[in-house]
């Protein structure tokens, strides 16, 4: 099969037209070159933007056996990729192949160019795309996990690195020869698998995402002291169309997300229904365009990084977030999404990452095999996953509390369910035993209430039940629903069913403004909930969207206050 930089190369590494060149001249400085100078070095951020104007450039890769040649660029070629548009650490090491001339960009000048000229930034933005997908596709680099492959360390940290689109190799300590010889060359015991090589250097033994992240440099510099006309809490579907739509408008923007962007939707193996893409997008894409668009429009986004607590007592509103950090802004966005419920076992937590899954997507599915799987759940998600898990003819068992797929699961997909032969349908059917040594082996299952239960031989198991909020982090701060959701809008007039004739005097004490809240809106002005995370929300990738995007306009309304 041919690699993308065979089939795409005058996409990946265009060259500029004299008259594009032109229009770069006024955003950059001029600057004579040497051989074997170096002009941007691995893990550097905030490097220049280069465009060639005499000479040749050679990218290179660093691995643990030296570099290796990406590509040599001559006269009227650029260098970068994504992590120069977000201003973070470099995967490559740029030098001088041949001395000449060149033209150097800052990062801010580089955004400038693609908000401002449409041509330039298409070539640009397509080429850095598939730049990054290369790098993803080579299969060389110098961040490498050692682990083995039935441990949920090593599970964690192929599912941080893929969603975020970060390069890796992963040496199984059971099946890779290479994994012994590393293992002595740096020392590492059995009890500290997994571990990181970040950069070929550090050693990170069992590191959580945060310490990965700030070793690989994935995340921009954040200036606590700046205050931001809005913060989006959460990088789904929500929260990063709040962050293209309101960074498009020019208001400062800053996301925060706890793993990875996407959120749900993220780890969504294909996504049918969202309006634009016939032949679908699976998730990890739709989250990464998305990511690109707002970066590309000046929005600030930081992965691994939580938020711990919403001061809404004072304006601007703080937001304490891991690490010790904290933020400010004018308005806040609750975009914090909901994570599957987990099922009534006392003994789950043994095998979360162990044969339990919470996403289906590509790392672990090749961890199954042609093993048969159950997938747990009957709405959207569910489905794309039995059908995603089932196409290379795994048995695949669709497990359901309720009697059929009807109420919850869009009609395009229960149809593909019914007329695949390796997908069977268990409905009125929950687990009520999981068991193995270490990992997970035997899978029980009782079908109605009275149902004899029936064990099966099965090692893996996708869990895509229910939705519980990721509110905790909001303590009290703003009105919730019995079931930990957000109230907005019209919604807080209804807090309490139960005692729906003092609501108004309720909404009194809550709400100080003589206006009512807006339609997104929180119990607190210039709070606003989205997606998810909000009650009452439709719980599809396009509705999150759209609420992100309809959000922005409460937002100078609220601004403009």
């Amino acid at each position: 099969m041919a690699t993308l930089l065979e089939s795409r190369r005058e996409q990946m590494f265009p060259k500029l037209t004299p008259v594009q060149i032109a229009r770069l001249e006024r955003y950059g400085r001029r600057l004579r070159t040497t051989e074997g100078q170096i002009l941007s070095e691995v893990g550097e951020v905030h490097r220049d933007f280069i465009v060639i104007l005499a000479g040749e450039l050679e990218i290179t890769r660093p691995g643990l056996d030296g570099d290796s040649v990406i590509v040599v660029q001559g006269a009227g070629e650029f260098s970068g990729e994504m992590s120069t548009l977000r201003g973070v650490a470099s995967f490559v090491r740029v030098r001088v192949h041949r001395a000449g001339e060149i033209l150097a960009i800052s990062d801010a000048g580089l955004r400038t160019i693609v908000q401002t000229d449409s041509e330039l930034m298409e070539l640009f933005m397509r080429a850095f795309i598939l730049r990054r997908m290369g790098l993803i596709q080579s299969g060389q680099g110098d961040v490498i996990i050692i682990g083995s492959r039935h441990s949920s360390g090593t599970l964690r940290l192929q599912q941080f690195l893929t969603r975020n689109a970060t390069p890796f190799i992963l040496k199984d300590v059971e099946e890779d020869a290479d994994s012994a010889l590393l293992r002595e060359r740096f020392h590492v015991e059995a009890a500290d698998l997994p571990v990181v090589l970040c950069r070929g250097q550090l050693i990170l033994k069992n590191p959580s995402n945060a310490e990965l992240a700030a070793c690989l440099g994935m995340n921009p510099q954040i200036d606590a002291q700046h205050v931001r006309d809005v913060i989006v809490v959460g990088a789904g579907p929500a929260g990063l169309a709040a962050a293209v739509y309101a960074a498009s408008e020019g208001l400062e923007v800053l996301g925060i997300e706890s793993v990875a962007p996407g959120g749900q939707a993220g780890s969504s193996s294909r996504i049918e229904n969202y309006l634009g893409f016939p032949t679908g997008i699976s998730g990890l894409a739709l989250a990464g365009r998305a990511l690109v668009q707002a970066q590309k429009f000046g929005a600030e986004v930081t992965v691994a990084t939580s938020a711990l607590r919403l001061r809404c007592e004072q304006r601007p509103f703080e937001i304490e977030l891991s690490g010790n950090l904290s933020v400010r802004g004018r308005t806040v966005i609750i975009a914090s999404g909901a994570q599957y419920r987990p099922l009534a076992l006392d003994n789950l937590g043994d095998y979360m990452g162990q044969g339990v899954y919470w996403a289906a997507t590509s790392v672990e599915a090749k961890l199954c095999g042609s093993d048969p799987v159950v997938v747990v759940g009957g709405g959207n998600s569910a489905g794309q996953a039995a059908i995603f898990l089932a196409r290379d003819g795994r048995p695949v068992h669709l497990l359901v509390r309720g009697s059929g797929l009807a109420d919850s699961m869009s009609r395009y997909l229960i149809r593909r369910i019914e007329d695949n032969p390796d997908i069977t349908l268990h409905t009125n059917t929950e687990i009520v035993a999981l068991e193995g040594r270490g990992q997970l082996e035997r899978v029980t299952w009782r079908t109605g209430a009275q149902g004899v239960p029936e064990q099966q031989a099965i090692r893996h198991v996708f869990l895509m039940t229910g939705a519980t909020p990721n509110t905790g982090w909001l303590q009290n701060c703003v009105a919730l629903d019995d079931k930990g959701f957000v109230l907005t809008g019209p919604d807080l007039h209804i807090a309490d069913p139960d005692n729906a004739a003092d609501a108004p005097d309720r909404l009194q004490r809550r709400w100080p403004l003589s206006r009512p809240p807006l339609h997104l809106e929180s119990s607190v002005p210039g709070v606003f909930a989205v997606g998810d995370a909000r009650s009452g929300s439709a719980k599809r990738v396009a509705a999150a969207v759209g609420e992100g995007s309809v959000c922005v306009q409460l937002i100078h309304r609220i601004l403009n206050e």
